[in-house]
Order: C-alpha cells, then structure tokens, then sequence
C-alpha cells in the first residue's frame, strides 16, 4: 500500500525501497526520520514554485545525503558530504540510472550544507536544500502550510529531542575528520559537541601564510 503524506506520495519502487533499507541498516533513527521529513518537504516546496523535478531521484537524494556519516565511513578524510554523494552515485548506476540523473543526484547531495550557493543548477539541487533548511532551521514555512507541516510530523515524528539528537549525529560522523570541517557548518558542530575541538580561522591561515606582506 502506497504511503501519501499531505500529498506527497512517498516512492515505493524497488530502487527507493533499496535506497531507504541502507538508510536504515546503516544510520540512527534520527536521521531516518529526517530523511522522510526533507523529501516531503522538499517535494511541497517544489510544487510551490512549480519546478519540474523527478520525485524518484529526490527521494534518493534525501535517503544519502546523510549516509557518508554511517560507520562504514569511518576513517574517510574527506568532507562527509562528498562520501554521502559518491555513494548515492554507486547506488544509482547499479541501477542504471541515466548519467546526468545520477550527476544531478550527487551534486545535489554534495551540495546541500553550501548554504545560500545550492540553488543554480538544477531544481534538485535548489529543493533537497530547500527540504534539510526546513527541517534543520524552520526554513519555508511560508511555503509550506501549517496542516502540512503536521500532517509531516504526525507521519515522521521529530525526536523528543531532535535538535540536540541530530547536531550530535553530525558530530559523531565528522568527529575523526575534524579538518573537513573548515569554511562550512562542522566547525560549529564540533564546537559544540567536542571540548578539544580547534576552529581553524580563514583570518590566521592568510595572516600565518608564508607571504611577507
């Protein structure tokens, strides 16, 4: 039986059914509802401002974007959300998705934390962003109405304490790799969650630079 939620009818075919199992096999509760709440957030926001998206590939998209902070990853130097995309991208040729489709998936993926430039490229790309921002920040609400909203929370609950569950699953999957977290929001991640954190500063590296003036 097919699950619809304020509309939004959740993909339900083997490929989705695949992308959401790993999800769960490999990642806390708490970002398995979110990944439901940021694809129906996403899918409401797009048909407001009547962009024409594949539900399928969003929905995929939403099931990765956090999957590069699964164990599995552990020991990876690279920024999280470059694992996150390059697996989804794995994912998707072994399903023979197009070439493009699966670009627009990872870029989408590799680009949603890059706040305020993820929105040029491909609808994608602008409502997977969109859909994290809502769910993260209460980004949107005025584009989403508040019976959707519940009807959205009612489907996939937030956590008792989800604000507080979901930066300490960020920071239990940038912990070992603390220097990805440089110019975007894992400094302020492991600022918060890891006393012996250091933020490096863009101020100090040009200042310290080799240059002498």
């Amino acid at each position: 039986m097919r699950i619809h939620v304020a509309g939004v009818t959740i993909p339900d075919s083997e490929m989705a059914t695949q992308a959401m199992a790993l999800l769960k096999r490999d990642l806390p509760r708490v970002l398995i509802s979110h990944a439901f709440r940021v694809f129906i957030f996403s899918s409401l926001i797009g048909r407001r401002r009547m962009l024409d998206f594949s539900p399928e590939m969003l929905f995929v998209a939403a099931a990765f974007h956090h999957h590069g902070l699964a164990p599995r990853f552990s020991g990876s130097t690279r920024r999280f959300e470059l694992d996150s995309a390059d697996a989804a991208a794995h994912f998707l040729h072994q399903h023979g998705i197009a070439r493009q489709e699966v670009r627009n998936v990872r870029d989408a993926i590799a680009l949603h934390s890059t706040f305020g430039l993820n929105g040029f490229e491909s609808p994608l790309i602008e409502l997977l962003s969109a859909g994290v921002e809502t769910d993260l920040m209460g980004c949107h609400f005025d584009e989403i109405s508040d019976s959707d909203r519940r009807a959205v929370v009612q489907a996939y609950p937030r956590e008792r304490a989800f604000k507080s569950l979901v930066i300490e699953a960020l920071a239990d999957g940038i912990m070992w790799r603390p220097a990805t977290s440089f110019g975007n929001v894992g400094a302020d991640v492991l600022e918060r969650c890891n006393p012996d954190f250091y933020r490096i500063s863009f101020c100090g590296l040009v200042l310290g630079s080799q240059w002498e003036t």
